[in-house]
């Protein structure tokens, strides 16, 4: 997983000023790996 969320641009150079909007994007990009992991899976 971590190596799917560093492909993520915004993620590996981290373009959010704040760490609460970083950590907020990595949610989001972390619950869409994982929504994608669910609809591929079935």
């Amino acid at each position: 997983m971590f190596n799917k969320l560093k492909q993520m641009r915004r993620i590996a150079t981290r373009y959010d000023k704040t760490a609460l909007s970083f950590m907020s994007f990595l949610n989001i990009a972390a619950a869409r790996l994982w929504i994608e992991s669910l609809v591929n899976g079935t």
